[in-house]
Formats: C-alpha cells, sequence, structure tokens
C-alpha cells in the first residue's frame, strides 16, 4: 500500500470554503475511506474551511505571512503543524497560496491537489477558479473536467493521479460550469484517495 500506514493521517489546506475537504472528511466519517482527517490550516482566519472545522469536530489553525511574519515563517510553521499532527498525505483544497520550499521537502509527493481543467490545458500561474471556466469557455472546449495531481514546486505541474471530464453545456456561464465541475470535484477526490489506500495508485511510482 504505497508503504503508507493504514489507517491514512490526512492534513488539509484551504483558504475559503473546503468544498472538497468536506467531502473526503464525509468519506471518512461514514467509512468509505480508510483514513483519519486530523488537521485543516488555513491563511484566511475568517475562513468558511476554519469554521466549519471548528464546527465538526477538526483540529483546525490559521497561518499566514501575516500571522506568522513573513513567508519563509509560514512556511515552517505549516511544515511543522502538519508534522506535529503526524499527516501522512496532504490535501489542498482550494488554497490560494503557492507552498513554501519546507512543506514540499517535507511531503515530496505526499501532496494532492484538484485543478478543475483537464490538465496540461487551462493550468499554471494564475489559472485557478473562475478564471479557468472562462477560460474554458472562450476556448470554445466542448468538454473539461477535473485533473488530481501531485503537488511540486511549479503550478499545476507535478503527476497526474486521475481525470475525470465533465461537459460544457450549451448556454453555460462559468458560475454554472463551474458547480459542475465542482461536483465532479468531490467524488473524484475520495475515489483517488480510495486508490490510494488500496495500492491501485503508488504515489512513489506515478
Amino acid at each position: 500500500m504505497n508503504g503508507l500506514p493504514s489507517p491514512l493521517r490526512l492534513g488539509f489546506l484551504a483558504s475559503h470554503n473546503g468544498t472538497n475537504m468536506r467531502a473526503v472528511v464525509a468519506a471518512c466519517r461514514d467509512r468509505r475511506l480508510k483514513a483519519d482527517p486530523v488537521l485543516l490550516i488555513s491563511n484566511n482566519r475568517d475562513s468558511a474551511a476554519l469554521a466549519w472545522a471548528a464546527d465538526n469536530g477538526l483540529a483546525g489553525q490559521h497561518i499566514s505571512a501575516t500571522s506568522a511574519g513573513s513567508d519563509d515563517n509560514a512556511d515552517a510553521a505549516i511544515a511543522g503543524a502538519l508534522r506535529a499532527h503526524r499527516v501522512d498525505v496532504v490535501i489542498l483544497a482550494g488554497y490560494m497560496r503557492k507552498l513554501g520550499p519546507r512543506t514540499l521537502a517535507a511531503f515530496p509527493r505526499r501532496i494532492l491537489n484538484a485543478h478543475p481543467a483537464l490538465l496540461p490545458k487551462f493550468g499554471g500561474q494564475g489559472m485557478y477558479g473562475a478564471r479557468v471556466h472562462t477560460a474554458v469557455l472562450s476556448a470554445g472546449e466542448i468538454e473539461t473536467g477535473v485533473t488530481i495531481h501531485l503537488v511540486d514546486e511549479v503550478y499545476d505541474h507535478g503527476a497526474q493521479l486521475a481525470q475525470a471530464k465533465v461537459p460544457v453545456m450549451p448556454g453555460d456561464a462559468p458560475e454554472t460550469l463551474a458547480a459542475r465541475v465542482q461536483a465532479r470535484e468531490q467524488e473524484l477526490f475520495p475515489e483517488v484517495l480510495g486508490r490510494i489506500i488500496a495500492g491501485e495508485i503508488d504515489l512513489d511510482r506515478v
């Protein structure tokens, strides 16, 4: 099983709502996933993700460059918090900051992200949220989707673990397309984690 412990201990980083975090936590708590959610970190002290964590028994911490004093301090604090909670796999759930070198070095090939398009299309720096869906529509694409990938030092560059296609419908606006893609993200992330836990995806070999 990838040399990973069981149950897997999951940490999350989120900036706003943390919808993928919520979907993964639900899958853990209803025993679809043999994993334990143990920590949420947000760079936004007013995020809905932190409020949700507090209401749902998940440890939460606010760590940002402002609170820590610098980007480097925040990076060290994030890596330290994840280690202190003995996190095995880190999930980016709408985290709007680039990860620092300390966190990347502490969790090589153990940080996962969902991108709301079929990479390598519509990826890279500045391509997130509504910007992605607007670009998809402007390009006249007939389908888009979700990519779950490993995180490295380059935006949207790490090895792909899975993709799922989502149709672009006539009359779609960025908001309607985003809703359809986000719904598929919330299904795909638990599916991919289940495959990792089952040994069908080896994070050290993808």
